[in-house]
């Protein structure tokens, strides 16, 4: 097996390589970020690329965001991310043994874990060849699904919206909009019904939808009918960029908080929000567990302490809240900011 690498320049980034290996077919970008707090971590994603500018837009993207992510939950992770361009219904053991080595050359400071089209079983073969991997279920001192404390994640942001706004945690009749019904998803109506709540779903899985339906009396909207609808919150849980100039100006909700990544098309539509005086919780404070609970398991892992850190979540989301009313300026901003002062020690 003969891994060709290139480094590619970028500025603001300490190091981006791509790999090729003609045997295994891997084609393959590894980018880090910021390694400030600590060595990088974030996940592997792999998806058919148009070209492969695509997927080195998309793993800068996803890197600078998993150093803002880990800085604002206040663990000792740097930023980074990788992408393989591939269709992920031809995966190989090859194909994840030569990714393996490639992760290897970065010797310690890129830690892998799992992300889009990526499983457990894909996780374990890289780990064949490389020692700097997070997140294989199964394995003695493993942390698991991480959706569990994904959702309890989400729910302790929701926690904290509903105070700011109203100056109580009580959510006994509080209406919520879910668009995307998945572990995450699923674990976060759970909580909702058990509070009281009332829960409105969107998914292109009518079996969890029906499952939603018969478990925890939801109500079932149409994909698109989801932005119209006359509840509290709204709770992104599946792609990304569904705030934007067509979806904001339907929104009758007072807030949104949800676990789906990137969930603001442009920084323009943060604005829109504000404008319109709904309050967003930015989604990578919101959505923070699972990297959370992969740093757990870099330490050791230990479920109750894994929420236990996953708690402060509720306090992040209120000092967002807290600065963004004193500044006016958008959450999304100020989110930012925050992570910026850790990160870079900026102030």
């Amino acid at each position: 097996m003969a891994l060709k690498i290139q480094e590619i320049k970028q500025q603001g980034f300490e190091k981006v390589l791509s790999a090729e290996d003609l045997e295994s077919g891997l084609s393959a970008i590894i980018a880090i970020h910021n390694t400030n707090l600590g060595r990088a971590c974030g996940g592997i994603r792999m998806l058919p690329y148009g070209s492969h500018s695509e997927a080195l837009n998309d793993v800068l993207r996803l890197a600078k965001g998993m150093s803002y992510k880990s800085a604002l939950a206040g663990i000792n992770f740097g930023g980074g991310k990788s992408v393989i361009i591939g269709d992920p219904s031809k995966k190989s053991p090859a194909l994840f043994h030569a990714f393996g080595d490639f992760v290897e050359t970065f010797k310690g400071k890129y830690i892998a874990a799992k992300d889009m089209n990526i499983g457990s079983s894909d996780l374990a073969l890289v780990k064949q060849k490389c020692r700097h991997v997070l997140g294989v279920e199964g394995e003695p001192g493993t942390s698991g699904d991480p959706s569990p404390v994904t959702a309890y994640g989400v729910f302790r942001a929701l926690e904290a919206t509903i105070e700011f706004l109203t100056g109580s945690k009580k959510m006994n009749g509080l209406k919520v909009a879910i668009q995307g019904i998945g572990h995450v998803g699923y674990s976060f109506a759970e909580y909702i019904k058990k509070v009281g709540g009332e829960i409105w779903v969107t998914d292109t899985n009518m079996e969890t939808v029906e499952k939603a339906q018969k478990e925890l009396g939801a109500k079932f909207v149409a994909l698109e009918e989801i932005y119209d609808l006359n509840c509290d919150v709204f709770a992104p849980c599946a792609r990304g960029a569904v705030l934007n100039s067509e979806t904001i100006p339907k929104l009758k909700y007072k807030a949104i908080v949800g676990a789906a990544n990137n969930q603001l098309a442009t920084p323009k539509d943060g604005i829109r929000l504000h404008e319109r005086k709904i309050l967003y919780a930015p989604d990578y404070a919101v959505n923070s567990g699972g990297i959370i609970n992969i740093f757990i398991e870099s330490q050791g892992y230990d479920r109750n302490q894994a929420l236990n850190k996953t708690e402060e979540i509720y306090r992040t989301i209120k000092e967002v809240f807290e600065r963004s009313q004193k500044t006016g300026k958008p959450t999304f901003e100020v989110a930012d900011q925050l992570a910026e002062e850790r990160l870079y020690g900026k102030k």
